[in-house]
């Protein structure tokens, strides 16, 4: 049967459906409750096909796209394959996960500085409290104070909430409205086409990506351009460091600059002049707050993903896959009222990112027709509701395997997974030293 993912997204964009994706994992490594392996698949395989749509508008031949469980679960769960030196990555810092309050559960995400110390302050606890006063703090106080306490702070912490509770929510009813990606046509127009020098294996060769995202679902978009032989540059803010381990699991095929846009707006301004499509992972209306703006640049294709969406009570709150697990209900789905669980791997987070790549690959191919600067949009919560909606759900399902351990690139000193899409034999090279690039485009040939 086709697979309802890549129909919800292609009807987002008036594409027929055309893939079939198998709703069992065979592999076994995103085994959950909810259909993991459906949304894993089928976000890789929306992207394939819109890989293919773009090779046809270049006049390339199409690529038989190989559904590979093993490739594909060992990418979404690569925080359990990455190895640095032998050694394992920690995925969540020691204040980042479940506590049990006064009358339910919350969870919390505190894996950088600045997201500790605002955690703490919302707890109104000293800077040095220790682990053990944050655990009694959140015991003796309600989850959704907690939750008002971090939002107002900018820290992240949600309550933990069942599916009923989440979809009754106006936060929750905004998540689920509107299409799985969104694909607008702006008022700017460009001359249409793209870069020449395009082949099949690397159908957008030429075409610059400016990235200005963390964590996962947007590196994981900006990583899948690379992958098609895009120029990504990453642009970081060089006041946060990204956690080394996260930035060298998704940075491969890219090049790594640093820039203050506070200080270094000129530099910016010239690479997003150049650029074809700019993917940004903040919060929606933050970079106009910044002082920035891609309304000026004719022809941009702009991506962004965020936490909940552009609309609704929530959509200026921080958060991560984590915490849109937490509050959505997948974590009592995953668990059980009692003790709240999640699910094997940064599914909407990894999901988001193809399905945020495949609506940029499909607007670059419409702008090489018609000239039209496109926005496209994603949200961990939207796809969070298209798991949620699923009726096809597994429970008292086995335990996850492990990922295919031979599914991984090893350079000698990391570890990674192999790309998802299995007709490549790897990413174009390892990650690059953090920052280590200028902030120039590469003169194309």
């Amino acid at each position: 049967m086709p697979n309802r993912l890549v129909q919800d997204y292609e009807a987002g964009i008036g594409i027929t459906p055309t893939s079939l994706v198998p709703t069992a994992d065979p592999a076994g490594a995103l085994a959950a409750t909810l259909p993991a392996w459906s949304l894993a698949a089928g976000s890789v395989t929306a992207f394939a096909t819109a890989a293919n749509r773009i090779r046809a508008v270049r006049g390339h031949d199409r690529v038989d796209h190989r559904i590979d469980p093993r490739r594909i679960t060992a990418s979404f769960a690569s925080d359990r394959v990455f190895r640095v030196d032998g050694a394992s990555a920690s995925p969540f810092a020691e204040l980042s996960g479940f506590f049990p309050t006064f009358d339910g559960w919350v969870r919390t995400h505190a894996n950088y500085p600045h997201h500790h110390a605002r955690l703490l302050t919302a707890l109104r606890l000293a800077e040095n409290a220790p682990t053990e006063a944050v655990i009694a703090q959140i015991a003796m106080s309600r989850a959704v104070e907690i939750e008002r306490r971090a939002a107002a702070a900018g820290a992240i912490a949600v309550q933990v909430r069942t599916e009923h509770e989440w979809a009754d929510s106006p936060q929750g009813r905004a998540a689920a409205a509107g299409p799985l990606v969104a694909v607008d046509p702006r008022a700017d127009r460009a001359a249409p086409g793209l870069p020449t020098g395009a082949t099949s294996a690397y159908p957008l060769h030429g075409v610059r990506v400016l990235d200005l995202t963390r964590v996962i679902a947007g590196p994981v978009a900006t990583r899948a351009l690379a992958l098609l032989g895009a120029e990504v540059i990453r642009v970081d803010p060089p006041q946060l460091p990204e956690i080394p381990w996260q930035y060298a699991d998704t940075c491969q095929g890219k090049r790594s600059t640093q820039l203050n846009l506070r200080t270094q707006l000129p530099v910016f301004n010239d690479l997003l002049a150049a650029a074809d499509v700019l993917i940004t992972g903040y919060r929606p209306g933050a970079l106009e707050r910044a002082g920035l703006s891609v309304a000026p640049r004719p022809g941009l294709i702009h991506g962004s993903v965020s936490a909940w969406g552009d609309t609704g009570p929530w959509r200026e709150r921080r958060g991560f896959d984590s915490i849109v697990q937490a509050a959505s209900g997948i974590a009592i789905i995953e668990g059980a009222p009692a003790v709240p669980g999640a699910l094997p791997a940064q599914v909407l987070d990894h999901a988001s990112g193809y399905l945020l790549a495949a609506g940029v690959v499909d607007a670059l191919g419409a702008r090489s027709i018609d000239g039209v600067g496109r926005d496209v949009r994603v949200s961990l919560a939207r796809t969070a509701s298209w798991l949620l909606a699923s009726r096809d759900r597994t429970p008292g399902h086995p335990p996850a395997t492990e990922p295919a351990a031979e599914e991984t690139a090893d350079d000698g000193k990391v570890v990674t997974a192999l790309p998802a899409l299995a007709e490549y034999a790897g990413y174009p090279w390892p990650a690059p030293a953090y920052g280590i690039d200028r902030p120039a485009w590469r003169l194309h040939a």
